[in-house]
This record gives structure tokens, C-alpha cells and sequence, in this order.
């Protein structure tokens, strides 16, 4: 009685584990050993740095689209860049470049050796618009590295794995597909992670990439109109699109009214 008690618990383990799948992620991180878990966590940490630098220059990128659509809209509605400036956001992309130019004029005001204040204010708002966009660059550079080096990390752990499958193979003497697809198929998964990290980054990369330059044109058009301003002693300065004017009632409606009236 004991003994058929105890070989059919027997036979009820394997079937419990039946559904388990051998050949997933976790069986090749177990089989891999160190090296495994160490490709699986760089490849991790790279996922997540990548993740937040796109989201956080996501963020920054359009919160300076959004002020050049303010400044476009009424900053030169001002009557002169000091109270143009007082009205834009404290660490606005356009108020640094304002507030930069006006100190750039003081202190042409007070040099010994003179210098034409068109160069030295073209100098001056060219290193602020240059401050600004290395701003918005950094962290681009690390989105290219973990494009760049994350298949290759993946490919090492495949190597790796697949090294270690033939010397499997090797020790129990078979050859057979069913002996062979398991292994290198879970070294393979190195390489579909690696592939997994790196092509999000390059797409960001790219994709920020173009936003900035976008944002670059911006920054330069409106350095351009502040420079034009300040030398011209506010005589030259950009045409502001005004609100459009209401559009005219339909005749038949008035003429509706008047009937009734």
C-alpha cells in the first residue's frame, strides 16, 4: 500500500512541472551562471538610463518648443527687451539669451579698447544660444553608446552561452537536435535583448536629435531678431502676426434681423 502511495506522488511531480517552460529566460539565466546575470543586469541598467534620458529631454525639448511659441505670439508686442523679458518663465531658453544681450551691451559700454558692439553682441548671444543647445545634448551621447555597444554585449553573453552548451554537449555525448536546440536557443536570448536595448536608443537618439536641431533653428532666428534689435536701438525688429480680425456676420442673418425689426 505504501509503495503505490509513494510511486504515484512520484509520478504527480513531473506532471506538476510539465507546464513550466525549460527553454525560457530564466532556465538560460540559470544555466549561464554569472556571466549570464551580469550581461542580463547591464542590459537592464542600459534599458532603464535610456528610457529616462528620452523622456526627460522629451520633456525639456517641449517645454523650450512651447516658449518659442509665446515668444512668436507677443514678446515683441513689448515696448522694449527689458519688459519683454520680465514677462517670459525664469529659466526660459529665450529669457537666458534676452537677459544675456543686455549684459552683453553694459559691459560693451564700459570697455577700454573698442570693439564694435555688432561683433561683441553677435559673440555674446552666439556662447548663450551654444550654452543652451550643449544643454539640451547631454545625455544624446549615452543613447548612442547603448546603441552602439548594446548588441554586442548581448552577443557576448550568446558566445558565452553557446561556449558553454558545447562543452555540455560535449560531456554527455549527444549530438541530437533535441539535445542541441535547447541550449543554443537559450544563448540566443542574449543576443534578442541585446538587439531589444538598442534599437529604442537609436531611435530616440535620432529622433532628439532632429528635435534639437529643430529647436537650434529657433534659438538662432530669434538671437538673430534680438541682435538686430539691440543695434538698431529697437528700430528693427520682427513682424508679429496679429490675431485675426472676427469674421463678418453673413448677410443673410442680418438682413433676417432687419426684416424682423
Amino acid at each position: 500500500m505504501f509503495i503505490q502511495f509513494a510511486a504515484a506522488a512520484a509520478g504527480a511531480a513531473p506532471a506538476a512541472h510539465a507546464g513550466e517552460n525549460p527553454y525560457g529566460l530564466m532556465a538560460a539565466l540559470e544555466q549561464g551562471g554569472t556571466i549570464a546575470w551580469a550581461v542580463f543586469l547591464i542590459l537592464c541598467a542600459m534599458s532603464v538610463f535610456s528610457f529616462y534620458i528620452m523622456f526627460t529631454k522629451l520633456f525639456e525639448q517641449q517645454k523650450i518648443i512651447n516658449q518659442s511659441k509665446r515668444v512668436r505670439s507677443s514678446f515683441w508686442n513689448n515696448p522694449s527687451l527689458k519688459e519683454g523679458a520680465a514677462k517670459l518663465e525664469k529659466n526660459s531658453a529665450y529669457k537666458q539669451i534676452v537677459d544675456d544681450g543686455l549684459i552683453a551691451m553694459d559691459q560693451h559700454n564700459k570697455l577700454t579698447d573698442p570693439v564694435e558692439a555688432h561683433d561683441w553682441l553677435h559673440g555674446s548671444l552666439q556662447r548663450s544660444q551654444n550654452a543652451i543647445n550643449s544643454k539640451l545634448g547631454t545625455g544624446l551621447a549615452f543613447l548612442a553608446t547603448v546603441g552602439a555597444t548594446a548588441p554586442f554585449i548581448g552577443l557576448f553573453g550568446t558566445v558565452i552561452g553557446i561556449y558553454r552548451a558545447l562543452i555540455k554537449i560535449g560531456a554527455s555525448g549527444q549530438a541530437s537536435i533535441d539535445v542541441v536546440a535547447g541550449p543554443v536557443g537559450e544563448a540566443l536570448i542574449m543576443t534578442a535583448l541585446g538587439l531589444a536595448v538598442a534599437v529604442p536608443a537609436v531611435l530616440a537618439y535620432n529622433w532628439l536629435q532632429r528635435r534639437n536641431k529643430s529647436i537650434s533653428e529657433d534659438l538662432a532666428a530669434f538671437s538673430n531678431d534680438v541682435h538686430g534689435y539691440m543695434v538698431s536701438n529697437g528700430a528693427v525688429k520682427p513682424a508679429v502676426v496679429g490675431r485675426p480680425a472676427p469674421a463678418a456676420k453673413p448677410a443673410t442673418a442680418t438682413a433676417g434681423a432687419a426684416t424682423k425689426a
